[in-house]
């Protein structure tokens, strides 16, 4: 899943290409993706992309009318959100025929935008269809995106410690619940968490002043470091450096590069998360199972 540093690097990715470019149409092959009918997708043709940016996990793509538009407002927002195998490619060889409704491409939407040939993709790969589209006049008008908890790279130690003591519930929980939290994912928690060596199943509530001072670095380190490393990356290759970065997340069996203790996984239903019991459980193994407490 796209998680902070990713959405961040495809949004300034997108923008260097498509920002002051006329949106010459927009193709839908997926009218289940879109979540909002006013204003309509085709509004946007005629319009310029001002900006492509991200709010938390989100992408949001800015347009205002351009000399041909035919939508009244002044700004229409494009805010993809794009799930678990969402993922945005730009092309500058697009087809100009139409998408085909109902076809067993991963394109969902398209936007052509510039030269003849230009432009990008949003594809879902899967059979799980969570990828959602809204066009709205201002992001705020999405319940999801209004929902946000403070942005992960935007949080002051203090602010961390007044969210941490407020909330009730494993710290693995809290990281990546995005009306906490924005931003954070199942990959950068299991990655910031063994950075400041703390247990998936710590309680919040509990943590000591240092450690809170040790997760907020770890926060910053592991984020900040991760859009570095993203940075001017071809959007195509994101997902290859995103794992090349990865200490523990999804790294079962492969020694610990901290302390060369196996990495362990607890799994779910449809999801697992991976730490070094050495770095930080006491040794102790979890239990690989909901609600699984430390194996006495």
């Amino acid at each position: 899943m796209p998680e902070l540093p990713e959405v961040a690097a495809i949004a300034d990715y997108v923008d260097g290409r498509a920002a002051g470019l006329p949106i010459r149409r927009v193709d839908v092959a997926s009218l289940s993706v879109l979540k909002t009918a006013d204003p309509p997708y085709t509004a946007l043709a005629g319009r310029i992309v001002e900006s492509v940016g991200r709010i938390g996990k989100y992408l949001v793509i800015r347009t205002v009318p351009g000399s041909e538009a035919t939508a009244s407002e002044p700004m229409i927002a494009m805010v993809v959100h794009l799930s678990r195998a969402g993922w945005v490619r730009w092309s500058e060889d697009l087809s100009p025929k139409p998408l085909r409704p109902g076809g067993k491409s991963p394109i969902a939407l398209r936007v052509h935008c510039g030269l003849p040939g230009e432009g990008f993709d949003v594809t879902e790969a899967g059979t799980q269809k969570r990828l959602a589209v809204w066009l709205v006049r201002d992001p705020a008008e999405i319940d999801r995106v209004a929902g946000l908890g403070p942005d992960a790279l935007e949080l002051t130690e203090e602010r961390l410690a007044e969210i941490l003591a407020s909330t009730t519930g494993r710290i693995k929980n809290v990281l990546t619940d995005q009306r906490v939290i924005a931003g954070i994912g199942n990959a950068y928690s299991d990655e910031i968490l063994h950075t400041a060596r703390l247990s998936p199943f710590a309680s919040s509530k509990t943590l000591k002043p240092d450690q809170v001072s040790a997760l907020y670095d770890a926060m910053r380190t592991v984020l900040t470091d991760a859009s570095s490393r993203l940075e001017g990356q071809e959007v195509a290759r994101l997902k290859s450096e995103k794992r090349i970065g990865l200490r523990v997340h999804a790294r079962t069996g492969l020694p610990c590069p901290v302390c060369g203790d196996a990495i362990r996984e607890v799994s779910f239903a449809d999801r697992s998360f991976q730490y070094c019991p050495t770095c930080q459980t006491g040794g102790k193994v979890l239990a690989d199972r909901r609600m699984s407490r430390l194996l006495k």
